[in-house]
Parts: structure tokens; C-alpha cells; sequence
């Protein structure tokens, strides 16, 4: 029974959380982003205290079900492995921990978060990692399927469904995501959780606190025939049923060991230690006949060893807390190519370059949530995977205020639309060589016409001649950098005007 409740909860969270990022309507954002908030990374980066004492509480009392239940990279796996066992039955074995690999890649997460590499303590956290996946890979196969369905309606005169643009927004973020899943699903597929119980810095810090678990499965050794079932089918491969223990740690509280047995010798039950038992006497997990099991323990590092690791950890969070090709059907229009800028644009509402790429978690969620198509990961190494603006697809609307409804870490933080409007994320900057007014002799205005915020104005290109050609001129003190003008401009393949973005945003 445990084990059926345990699938349904999972099942609903990874099919909503996957939703989220497939969701281009934004339909759902607005009932389920809290699933996206309640991530354990997020949560502490965005010092969402709540959240985080929530979690450790649900670890102390429940064991790992954060991994098995609400973790969608986790969920992600045991789908996996589940097809692999369809095909194999009584796979696993018990495995001993690896210690030393566990808990040295969660120093190296914490050194990377020090040290100010982000993207790479990004590629180790679970929850950016299925993000990527879910944008990277599965989102074009929805909008595809979303594109066929709105083909059908369209030939039976019907508007249930519209089209998108369907378009690979970073080749380098693209291949992160295919490689870790390539890599995952081949361990979920050969081990179960491997990732989870050698690599993933979440993994080991609530792999820790479930050692201390008041509710833990349970081997009673008067019941127990050694058939090693349990063991065979434990995908963490934290049961050694010869010796009669389980590693805690490791153990993800799936409770398919409690199904699987036949003697109904495991149970899910108080942690409770006898009294005549003396506290540190006695092999790690063993249970004597009719008594409760004991604490797991594990080797290689101490309790205080690592309480500091995780201190550490928690102080690091504080201080870093295809695009369309003709017009109108006639007549070809050549892409759009990005301009360089000295400095990235980055959304409204993330303060400042430093700031955003210390909240970030480069998930893509507000990626996949951009009603605009302006937001797509930066392939620059310093900042790889963090989002960024360019206005290829589209431009910043004053209106929109997807990706800060959506960010889970306060990595983007608006209070209302009115505050948008009034921060400057960047400023236009006119090209003279590029303007089709005065290459091509035509009459324009184009970007004028559309600034939201009048900041461009056209004046005569010759003082001294009020008949001649009108060029742009910026207000750098009233534009906001929403790259409606950029976007808009009719030059190819470089935009007249383009926006340069500020480290720094400013209150206009």
C-alpha cells in the first residue's frame, strides 16, 4: 500500500513539474509553480526558510521521500529503471557506499558555488538538471505534436489549437541536457539510483539526515529466510540482506523492499533502540530476533565533518544566496543575427548581473515560460546555461511578467507590472551604417512608432535641411531596454538599433 501512494504522489508531481516547462499557454504556472518552489536547491538559494526546514523535517521523519516523491530527476530514473526491469527481473545487488565519492563531489559543489561557478554547481543540481532536460528535449516534441494537432483543427475549421515556432534556443545547453540524460538514463537502466547516491549533492546532504530517520524500513530477523529478494530489488542497492542491514543513507524510501518480500519480514516502522542495547555496540543495521533495527552509520566521514560540510553549504547560500522566412508568403526575409554586447541583457526584476548569477539555478524554466521568446541560456562560458535576453523572436513586453511568476529561487523578483515599466535593463544603441534610411534611402520610423515608452524620437539626418531623412535619436534616460526597437527594425541581417545591456539595473 505504501509503495501504490508513493507512486500516485510521484507520478502526479513529475507529470506537473514536467507540465510546467512544456506549458507555453502558462496556463498551469499559476496554479502549480509552488512544486518548482519547494525544490530543494531553489529553495535554499532563495532562502526560503520554510521550505528547507520543511524538507529536513520531512527527511527526519519520513526517510529520502523527497528523492523518490517530489525530486522529477529522481522520478525520471525510477521510470527508467522500471522499463529496464520489465526486461530483467531481480536485478540489483548490495553495494557498498562510495563515501569518499559522495561527499568529495559535494565539496566540489560547494567550492564551485564559492568560487563563484555557478553553471558548473548547476550541472550537478538535480532539480536544473531535469529542467534543462525537459526544455532541451522534451519540450520541442510537444510543440511538434502541438503544431500537428493545430493542423488537424485547422482543416476542420477549428481554433482549439495554435501553432509555435519551434526553435533550438542553445546549442550548448541542448548538448548538456542530451548528455545527462544519455548518462542517467544508462545508469537508471544498469544500477537504478546510482546518480542519486554517488553524485547528486542533494542526494548526500538528505542522505545524511535519513540516518537520523524517526520512520525507516524495518528487518526482522525472525522472520527473514536470506532470500536476498529484498536486495534484488532494491535500486539504491543499500540492502545487505546476508548481514541483515540497510544503509539508510542511501535508502530512497520507494518501499518497493516491502512489497517484494514474501515473509512480510520487512516493515516500515519507529526507529527505536532497545535499552539493554548498548549505543555503539553492534555491526552497522543489524537487527537481534524481535527487536527494531539500529542505525545504519556509514564510514568514512564524521558527524561533525560533516555537519561542518553542511554549514558551509548553508552559508554559501546566504552569501550567494525556428523563426519565420518570408513575409507575408512573397518575399524571402533574411535571419536575423545577433548582435555583440559588451554587456548581457538579463530580465527585469534580477537586480544585476552578480546577483542574477548567484540565484540562478540555470533550470530553463523561465525559458520554456517566455510568452516572447526573448529569453534563451547564454553560451559564453562564464555565465553557460544562465538565461538571457535577445530579441531575434521577439522583445520584452512591458506587460509580461512570466519568468519572475515562474522563477523558483527569487533569482527574478517583481512586485507588480508597474515596477517593470519603470526598470532599465538596458539602453537602445543606434547604428548609422546599418539604418535602411540612409542605406537604402527609404522612409522608416519604425522603431520610433513602437517604443513603449516614446525614447526614440526621429529627427532630420540634416540639421540645416528639414526635408531630409528622418533618423532615430535615443533618450537613454527614458528607455528601459525592452528591444521592441531592435526586434522590430527592418535592417538585415544586423538590426540599426540594438539594446546594450547594464550590469546594474536602474529605476527610471
Amino acid at each position: 500500500m505504501l509503495r501504490k501512494i508513493r507512486i500516485i504522489i510521484a507520478t502526479i508531481c513529475f507529470v506537473l513539474i514536467t507540465l510546467l516547462f512544456l506549458d507555453f499557454t502558462g496556463t498551469l504556472h499559476a496554479w502549480f509553480d509552488w512544486l518548482a518552489k519547494i525544490q530543494f536547491l531553489p529553495a535554499l538559494l532563495a532562502l526560503n526558510i520554510g521550505v528547507v526546514v520543511g524538507l529536513v523535517v520531512l527527511t527526519l521523519l519520513f526517510g529520502r521521500v523527497y528523492c523518490s516523491v517530489i525530486c522529477p530527476l529522481g522520478v525520471m530514473q525510477d521510470v527508467v529503471s522500471w522499463i529496464a526491469g520489465k526486461r530483467k527481473k531481480n536485478r540489483f545487488r548490495y553495494s557498498p557506499a562510495l563515501s569518499w565519492l559522495r561527499y568529495g563531489v559535494l565539496a566540489l559543489f560547494v567550492v564551485a558555488l564559492l568560487a563563484g561557478a555557478v553553471s558548473a554547481a548547476a550541472l550537478l543540481a538535480p532539480y536544473s538538471a531535469y529542467g534543462r532536460i525537459a526544455s532541451n528535449l522534451l519540450a520541442p516534441l510537444y510543440q511538434w505534436g502541438n503544431n500537428l494537432l493545430a493542423y488537424i483543427a485547422e482543416r476542420l475549421d477549428s481554433y482549439a489549437f495554435y501553432r509555435v515556432d519551434v526553435w533550438m534556443k542553445g546549442i550548448g545547453t541542448f548538448l548538456v541536457a542530451l548528455l545527462t540524460f544519455v548518462v542517467l538514463a544508462i545508469l537508471a537502466w544498469r544500477n537504478g539510483r546510482t546518480y542519486c547516491n554517488t553524485i547528486c549533492p542533494v542526494g548526500t546532504v538528505l542522505g545524511f539526515l535519513s540516518r537520523f530517520s524517526l520512520l525507516r524500513p524495518v528487518i526482522d530477523i525472525s522472520k527473514c529466510n536470506s532470500c536476498g529478494l529484498c536486495a534484488r530489488n532494491c535500486k539504491a542497492s543499500c540492502i545487505d540482506s546476508k548481514a541483515h542491514q540497510i544503509d539508510y543513507s542511501r535508502c530512497v524510501a520507494c518501499f518497493d523492499c516491502l512489497d517484494k518480500c514474501t515473509k512480510g519480514a520487512i516493515g516500515y516502522r519507529l526507529r527505536r533502540r532497545p535499552a539493554s542495547e548498548p549505543a555503539a555496540v553492534g555491526p552497522v543495521g543489524q537487527v537481534a530476533p524481535g527487536s527494531q533495527q539500529g542505525d545504519a552509520g556509514e564510514k568514512g566521514i564524521s558527524r561533525r565533518g560533516f555537519l561542518s560540510l553542511t554549514a558551509l553549504l548553508a552559508s554559501t547560500a546566504v552569501l550567494k544566496a525556428q523563426e519565420k522566412k518570408v513575409d507575408g508568403g512573397l518575399a524571402v526575409i533574411e535571419d536575423k543575427k545577433i548582435p555583440h554586447r559588451a554587456t548581457p541583457i538579463i530580465p527585469a526584476g534580477a537586480e544585476s548581473l552578480r546577483h542574477f548569477a548567484q540565484h540562478c539555478t540555470r533550470c530553463q524554466l523561465c525559458v520554456s515560460a517566455c510568452p516572447n521568446q526573448v529569453l534563451r541560456p547564454s553560451e559564453k562560458l562564464k555565465t553557460f546555461m544562465q538565461p538571457e535576453l535577445s530579441y531575434e523572436q521577439g522583445y520584452c513586453r512591458p506587460e509580461c511578467a512570466k519568468c519572475a511568476e515562474v522563477c523558483p529561487t527569487g533569482a527574478i523578483n517583481l512586485t507588480d507590472l508597474a515596477e517593470k515599466s519603470s526598470i532599465q535593463i538596458g539602453h537602445a544603441v543606434w547604428v548609422r551604417e546599418n539604418c535602411v534610411v540612409l542605406t537604402d534611402g527609404v522612409s522608416c520610423g519604425n522603431c520610433a512608432r513602437h517604443c513603449p515608452t516614446g525614447a526614440i524620437q526621429m529627427v532630420p539626418s540634416d540639421p540645416e535641411r528639414s526635408d531630409s531623412p528622418k533618423i532615430p535619436v535615443v533618450n537613454e534616460a527614458r528607455c528601459i531596454g525592452c528591444g521592441a526597437c531592435e526586434n522590430l527594425c527592418p535592417s538585415r541581417p544586423f538590426s540599426a538599433i540594438y539594446v546594450e545591456g547594464h550590469e546594474r539595473h536602474r529605476i527610471i
